[in-house]
């Protein structure tokens, strides 16, 4: 069935009124929702409505400069076949049609800022609250890119990036199946993710699985990693407890915390090195005694994390994603009990007796539950209180602490626990190296990663139980943009109301990290940002809008050190944050709270956090050996020519714009390679004003650099 047939049996079976549900991110099938908006565009009489987040957009290049560096690299990353959101650049225009309506309950960062179409019908919810929203508004199609496996004679699907809502939607549309129409749009670049992402044929109205719809999945670009956000992700890895469940997001902050922890995994002398030459374990030895660690991981890490990306994957590599946890809350618990993930299976067994989990003397339904869990092999038997063997082999089916049990028991043991998952998570969106790794392993191993429903992962209540055993020792680590004295968070909004991204998950896995045992919320934020007025301190006295109240503040992470404000007094808390505050701004801020009463008026910062520099930070770290903390940890989707001309273009990009024809009269000697970047810029042989003032630019840029 082409697209216009399913667009036209889509009008006949739930009417003129389209609401339509899509995924957020890379899950969006962009060829079925262009075909979808064009239809409406054409059709006045139709009235659409786009219910989605995320809706990824290929970069702008810009002008200048900046095109002559991004068009070429946006060309050979995202692809000229790239399938465009048709509405998107509409809504980016501000140019919507009356009769079709798009919202969004996360934007992509910053985009929509001056954009009020967009932020106008912005929704605002909780991740786990979007299935509830769109079944209110009346979504009456989904809309999916998706991954089969199989052959035409038992054909399977998968969610793959993208189980996280449309579980949770259906399930509740279940009611009204009938008048909901689920169209799946198959892409065999995404890879296939089993479990509870695998969906039968049934599962849909209508796949449409067509070559000239194929392409490459949104891949996310890597970033550097800068000395804040390095520092940051040292902070950070210190608190990281080994056996422990962890939960992070996207982007460099992400980036440093994974290179740390790698760090300290592999090359645990090196890491140990930093920790020393920062004092950060003599600064926060209680904190890293209860709720931290510097050492090798043993047991290893587990995943429960809204969103799989890059770093995951990283840490697996690493050996520290490896706390595999078993959807059974019996097992799981007694799992818990091991100082090590996988014990010999007959001490397992004669632990799940005594737990209780099962009988001391095995009855059929425990011979079933340890062969599912690969405990006992899947041809023995059960007969008249004694096990059997394919060979003949038999022996008392009691589970004692008898001397000889492991010996007698040996001959009937299973290959060992199996079903265990690594990670859970409710979506994914990464890197062409990420989607690489996932479409490339052995079934078997990706089994290990399971993408389910976003009501499973992002909180406690419908499955609590087994989350409590399985969470362990939990970190969940966030970005915000801004904190108050008071513990108080901003990471959605700016101060008019204006929607930055979206509040996601965020509230979800703090309130979490309060309700957990042994758990913690990390909250990260770098200390200052730059604005056009100049420099800003990111931690404030107030702030009008809140993602997160002070009541549940807990750990805060600057580049200048950890704040722990669980269970502290208001003014312990002022003092706390001021500690990793910007010296540029604590005395203002100081006073700020003693004028409103909640700090003692003769109270100073001690001498040891006044000196919260970036000077000082790169004077601290110039004894150690230069790829420490390295700006592509993870390697980039730049070539060598152009990492050099990225970090030129930033230069410039600060500098303020009265510098820049002082700039120009300067002189400036030739430097290797410089022929090859201006080669790559186009720029070799400039042809006109314009092109010999940005060529000049370019080589200072260069110039100071290499400086």
């Amino acid at each position: 069935m082409n697209l216009q047939s399913v667009i036209e049996a889509t009008i006949e079976r739930v009417g003129k009124r389209l609401i339509i549900g899509t995924p957020l991110g890379l899950g969006k099938p962009n060829a079925v929702l262009n075909a979808f908006y064009q239809y409406a565009r054409a059709h006045a009489e139709i009235e659409l409505v786009i219910f989605t987040a995320l809706s990824l957009a290929v970069p702008k290049p810009g002008k200048g400069l900046q095109a002559r560096f991004l068009q070429p690299f946006l060309q050979r990353h995202f692809g000229a076949d790239y399938p465009h959101l048709d509405y998107l650049r509409d809504v980016q225009q501000q140019q919507l049609p009356d009769n079709i309506t798009v919202h969004e309950f996360y934007l992509q960062s910053g985009s929509m800022l001056n954009n009020d179409t967009a932020q106008q019908h912005y929704i605002s919810s909780n991740y786990t609250h979007v299935a509830r929203d769109m079944d209110h508004i009346g979504v009456n199609v989904i809309c999916q890119m998706v991954a089969a496996n199989g052959d035409d004679r038992d054909p399977r699907y998968s969610l793959s990036c993208n189980p996280d809502v449309t579980l949770d939607l259906l399930d509740r549309l279940a009611s009204r199946r009938e008048q909901v129409v689920t169209i799946a749009m198959v892409n065999p670049e995404l890879p296939y993710m089993g479990g509870d992402a695998e969906v039968a044929a049934g599962f849909f109205d209508h796949i449409i699985d067509d070559a000239q719809f194929y392409h490459r999945p949104f891949a996310v670009p890597l970033g550097p990693v800068g000395l804040p956000e390095h520092m940051i992700g040292l902070y950070a890895s210190t608190l990281l407890r080994d056996g422990g469940t962890l939960q992070i997001g996207i982007g460099a902050l992400s980036d440093a915390i994974c290179h740390a922890a790698s760090l300290r995994q592999q090359h645990t002398a090196d890491y140990l090195k930093l920790i020393e030459t920062l004092q950060i374990e003599q600064r926060y030895a209680q904190l890293l005694a209860s709720h931290g660690g510097l050492q090798p991981f043993n047991i290893g890490l587990y995943a429960a994390s809204e969103m799989f990306m890059d770093g995951f994957l990283h840490l697996y590599d690493a050996g520290i994603l490896r706390r595999r946890v078993y959807d059974d809350v019996g097992l799981q618990t007694v799992l818990n009990g091991f100082d090590r993930e996988c014990p010999q299976t007959d001490m397992l067994l004669q632990a799940l007796a005594a737990h209780g989990v099962i009988n001391h003397q095995l009855r059929p339904h425990d011979l079933d539950w340890l062969q599912y869990w690969g405990l006992l092999h899947e041809q023995v038997q059960l007969h008249d209180d004694q096990l059997r063997n394919a060979a003949g082999d038999s022996t008392s089916a009691s589970v004692d602490q008898d001397r000889d049990f492991n010996q007698r028991i040996e001959a009937f043991l299973g290959p060992g626990l199996r079903h265990g998952k690594l990670l859970h998570a409710a979506f994914f969106l990464g890197s062409a190296w990420f989607y690489d790794k996932l479409r490339t392993m052995p079934d078997r191993e990706r089994e290990q990663f399971m993408m389910t429903r976003v009501s499973r992962i992002n909180q406690l209540y419908g499955g609590e139980e087994l989350d409590r055993v399985q969470r362990q020792r939990a970190r969940f680590i966030n970005t915000c943009m801004k904190m108050t004295l008071l513990g108080a968070a901003t990471s959605d909004q700016l101060a008019d109301g204006r929607v930055v991204s979206g509040v996601g998950g965020q509230y979800n896995f703090v309130a979490m990290g309060h309700a957990l045992q042994d758990a913690r919320s990390i909250l990260m934020l770098r200390s200052t940002r730059h604005s056009s007025p100049g420099l800003e301190s990111n931690i404030v006295w107030e702030y009008p809008q809140q993602t997160i109240p002070r009541h549940l503040r807990d750990i805060v992470i600057s580049e200048y050190g950890i704040a722990d404000l669980r269970g502290q007094h208001d003014s312990e808390c002022i003092k706390r944050m001021l500690g990793i505050a910007d010296s540029q701004f604590q005395e203002t801020l100081r006073l700020q709270a003693v004028k409103a009463g909640k700090l003692e008026r003769d109270w100073q910062l001690p001498e040891q956090y006044r000196n919260n520099t970036p000077e000082a930070l790169r004077r601290h770290l110039q004894a150690l050996p230069a790829d420490s903390l390295p700006s592509w940890p993870f390697g980039s989707d730049l070539t060598a020519i152009e990492v050099r001309l990225a970090a030129a273009l930033k230069w410039l990009q600060k500098l303020p714009k009265w510098k820049l024809p002082l700039l120009l009269l300067r002189s400036c000697p030739d430097h290797k390679n410089q022929a090859e970047m201006l080669q790559r810029m186009q720029l070799e042989h400039p042809k006109s004003v314009p092109e010999r003032l940005q060529a000049r630019l370019l080589r200072q840029a260069l110039y100071q650099q290499k400086k």
